[in-house]
């Protein structure tokens, strides 16, 4: 599998030869294409000949641009993930109101089962009271459980005083976190042949990512923990470190990987469940 995260953050040109993605800059640099799982143009003065935007694509690579301020804002997606993907699409409408509910009550306990195993790894008190919304998590989490859980971890972690829509370090870390996982996620999603727009529980329609924002639910928490433990200024070279999470090792079904290859094996699982279910065949990452 695919397993650098290439960051291109200077001027140059980039191009596609014999196999390499070829950046032609102040010095000239090769990477094997298949060897990238994340390409970031971090800056707005790198050109990109349209061969190297089709080969990637055609490897899957996940290319991530960012505006002038260095901050992710927009992929480059294939039109067809699959060679079946209106298959998959027609698949995808006819997931059952039960399948749903039943993923996503197991998504959300997963992600808070992950917040308390992280407040349990600092010590924090508070791990118990999540411990308790776990315990009454409704189906489809009818009583905003995952609110709830959201509110004491934030809390325990970063203060009393933190708000998420503060514009401050630590949102601007997390946020562009975030956002790097997120365009993971798409990227699984449409290499499964699905549409991102049509989420489970996220259902709004100026969001063209709703079922990568339900997938990605569990994953914020190695982000989380990243800017937890590396408080610094959100300089260029910090963003480079939130981006290298990808490449962090978790263990996932009792077998180390890097967080890229859990993702695509935790959405595969997940689209399983939809498909038969059975939110008990989801696999996810342990802390």
């Amino acid at each position: 599998m695919s397993w650098r995260v290439v960051i291109v953050s200077n001027r140059c040109k980039l191009e596609y030869r014999l196999g390499y993605l070829v950046c032609r800059g102040e010095q000239l640099k090769k990477i094997f294409l298949n060897e990238i799982g994340t390409l970031i143009i971090e800056s707005t003065a790198v050109a990109m000949t349209s061969a190297l935007l089709c080969e990637l694509i055609k490897a899957k690579v996940n290319v991530v641009f960012c505006d002038e301020k260095h901050n992710p804002h927009s992929q480059l997606i294939a039109l067809n993930g699959r060679h079946d993907s209106g298959r998959c699409l027609k698949r995808q409408t006819a997931w059952s109101e039960t399948a749903r509910c039943n993923v996503w009550t197991a998504i959300v306990r997963l992600k808070i089962e992950r917040q308390m195993a992280f407040l349990r790894r600092i010590g924090s008190t508070r791990h118990g009271l999540l411990g308790e919304y776990i315990k009454n998590i409704a189906p489809n989490d009818g009583t905003n459980r995952e609110g709830h859980a959201a509110k004491v971890y934030f809390d325990a972690l970063f203060g009393l005083s933190f708000k998420r829509g503060d514009k401050n370090f630590i949102n601007g870390a997390l946020n562009y976190g975030y956002a790097v996982l997120l365009s993971a996620f798409n990227r699984e999603v449409v290499a499964n042949g699905f549409a991102t727009q049509l989420g489970i529980a996220h259902k709004n329609d100026f969001n063209a990512f709703n079922l990568s924002c339900d997938l990605m639910e569990p994953f914020r928490v190695l982000i989380d923990m990243y800017v937890f433990d590396t408080a610094k200024d959100l300089t260029p070279e910090y963003k480079h470190s939130l981006c290298d999470v990808l490449n962090q090792t978790v263990v996932i079904a009792g077998e180390k990987h890097t967080v890229s290859d859990a993702i695509s094996l935790y959405c595969r699982s997940v689209f399983e469940a939809l498909e038969c279910g059975d939110a008990q065949k989801i696999k996810c990452y342990e802390l």
